[in-house]
């Protein structure tokens, strides 16, 4: 006899496989629901919005005043200040012309203010993947013979791998930057610690102390300069100036002193003109391809994760959001089109766009503002960084990565979780004493171990009902909370297939054996499962059949298994596999209080039935 108080589930028939794809791909790629206001629109309002949408300049531009260009005028003069030094500074780092580095600011930038959804994020190139390039595609082509062969480079990587990969990249990039400093001539083209400094002490008899004493008062200079941004953050245009300061009278002084002739190297000759187009220099050689293909996979993922986490933590300081696919769309077409036109990898640096939000910019038009200013540069100006001596472009460099060293967040992941501190430390450790690539997938390979066992272990936990409410929740974490009678309720919190299915009958059962070996009494006996499945997403045809043979095996206990509130996905699988008709449509419940009320009436009628017979027997 059923409880008659009960609420009933819907067995609604499931819907077609069509709508079905459409709604999984809709919140698989379109969690926001962008398309939603545009239900009730007219067509051509509804062209509109989504072409807004989907290219957001037509979204701000025509909004767009003096008064915000006023705003953005003076940030994209700024960030342009830090992107000539950064540009030629990470092409050097990059080992390909330092002309690439100011091609790489041009035309990207415009690009982004077209398709990006953030307001403060400031294109460039970044001393990561900078190094990145030059490790992996150095390896197998020289830039300097045939710079190429570089070819076409076009939110998966986990907080933890991050923090460790930039800490251990800073190392190796502020070491590598002692060539620099010291003015050596010859150079390791390994960067791991242990080569690196064996290769600056080895050449002991290359040391140029001119060069040294250039490159500490430089690098003091910038540091003193970052100081003073953080001791009064409302000069922060000083710390944003000082590398254009350090390059300008580096030129000067290499100009006039005849640098050259003390030891202290320069740039070199930079052609001024824009950039040239390079899709004709596409390389599809298998000799080249694996490489290439290899260096834009990491480097991608890198720039993609970097840029996006920076993009999104701006804008929560304005109480803004950006949208991760915009950024993603925006960050793929500004590579393809900047390959396309002699520029290497870009994304959004962190220090560049500080810079370009303390300067208050309002829109993305302050990177088109970089972009003219990167223009008049290469027309007019380039020539004359030709005297930048590399040991001011080596002080720039050590001096921003000096700030990607967060030792903080490294302590706070060794309180708060013990496995992401070992997933740092991996990326950290194996970047800096084994390669960028391999410490990267040596962090990569734990967190993926790590995500399988939550997937192949999943979390379950017995249910005990909260005194005074019609709450149930955990029993460890409540343990004032007090168990069913007769019943056993476990809710399971996440997908159920086939590389879990059989761990978590095995569970179920333990937790069986567990509740009944906790007393002797025959009032205490299990005779309802009550499985909660309302934190299982989706369940698989072997996820079922566990389900199917669990049943067989509670029947064989004298145990009836019930389910309750599973979603539209789970349900209609199992409507489907004629489940819900295998162990009754009666079997499901809408909420674990309706479940645990019907256990209550069937226990309670099942012992008025025994006490009745034993009456009858008596009175025979």
């Amino acid at each position: 006899m059923a409880n008659p108080s009960r609420q009933a589930v819907n067995f609604a028939a499931p819907r077609g496989f069509a709508t079905a794809f459409k709604a999984d791909c809709k919140e698989t790629f379109f969690p926001d629901d962008p398309f939603h206001e545009m239900k009730h629109e007219k067509p051509l309002n509804k062209l509109k919005k989504t072409i807004q949408y989907f290219i957001p300049l037509f979204e701000w531009l025509p909004n767009y005043n003096l008064r915000l260009f006023r705003y953005d005028l003076l940030a994209g003069i700024t960030i342009t200040s830090l992107a000539i030094p950064q540009g030629i500074s990470y092409a050097k780092l990059a080992k390909i012309p330092p002309i690439y580095g100011l091609y790489s600011s041009f035309i990207p930038p415009f690009v982004y203010a077209i398709f990006g959804s953030s307001k403060h994020l400031a294109v460039g190139t970044v001393a990561a993947c900078s190094l990145l390039l030059s490790e992996t595609v150095g390896a197998k082509a020289s830039p300097q013979d045939d710079p190429t062969l570089l070819g076409i480079l076009v939110d998966f990587l986990s907080h933890s791998t991050i923090t460790g990969f930039m800490g251990g990249t800073a190392i190796i990039i502020c070491l590598q930057q002692l060539k620099g400093i010291f003015g050596l001539v010859h150079f390791t083209t390994h960067t791991d610690v242990v080569s690196v400094l064996g290769a600056v002490f080895r050449r002991r008899n290359e040391w140029r102390w001119e060069s040294a004493v250039v490159g500490i008062i430089f690098l003091a200079f910038l540091q003193f300069t970052r100081y003073l941004r953080q001791k009064r953050p409302k000069l922060f245009w000083v710390s944003a100036i000082a590398p254009m300061v350090v390059v300008v009278v580096g030129c000067l002084f290499a100009f006039f002193a005849h640098a050259e002739k003390h030891g202290i190297q320069i740039v070199g000759e930079l052609k001024k003109g824009l950039n040239p187009p390079s899709i004709q220099y596409l390389n599809f050689d298998p000799q080249y391809l694996p490489v290439t293909v290899r260096a834009g996979l990491i480097t991608g993922l890198i720039a993609m994760a970097e840029g996006i986490a920076i993009g999104r933590s701006f804008a929560i300081m304005k109480s803004e959001q950006t949208d991760g696919n915009k950024e993603m769309i925006a960050f793929g077409f500004m590579n393809i089109i900047g390959s396309f036109t002699s520029c290497y990898l870009t994304t959004g640096p962190f220090s560049k766009t500080a810079v370009n939000f303390n300067a208050g910019c309002r829109t993305a038009m302050s990177n088109v503002v970089m972009g003219f200013c990167m223009m008049l540069t290469l027309l007019f100006l380039a020539p004359l960084f030709r005297y930048t001596p590399l040991v001011a472009l080596s002080a720039i460099i050590m001096s921003a990565m000096l700030g990607l060293i967060n030792y903080d967040e490294m302590i706070h992941l060794f309180k708060v979780d013990k496995f992401d501190f070992v997933i740092c430390m991996a990326a950290f450790l194996g970047v800096s004493f084994i390669s960028m690539d391999v410490g990267l997938m040596l962090s990569v390979g734990l967190a993926l171990l790590r995500a399988l066992l939550y997937v192949a272990r999943p979390a379950a936990c017995k249910l005990g009902k909260i005194p005074n409410s019609s709450l149930y929740r955990d029993a460890e974490q409540y343990p004032g909370s007090t168990p069913i009678q007769g019943a056993l309720v476990l809710q399971l919190g996440s997908p159920i297939y086939f590389a879990n299915s059989t761990y978590i009958r095995e569970r179920v059962l333990r937790y069986i054996k567990e509740e009944q070996g906790v007393s002797d009494s025959k009032t205490d006996i299990i005779e309802h499962l009550l499985l909660d499945l309302s934190g299982v997403s989706s369940i698989d045809m072997t996820g079922i059949e566990t389900f199917l043979e669990l049943r067989r095996i509670l029947d064989s206990k004298g145990i009836k298994l019930s389910i309750v509130n599973p979603r539209i996905e789970v349900l209609e699988k199992m409507t489907l596999a004629k489940f819900t008709d295998a162990i009754g449509k009666e079997s499901f419940y809408l909420s674990i209080e309706d479940a645990v009320q019907n256990c209550r009436f069937s226990l309670h009628s099942s012992k008025t039935t025994m006490e009745e017979s034993l009456n009858d027997q008596n009175v025979v």
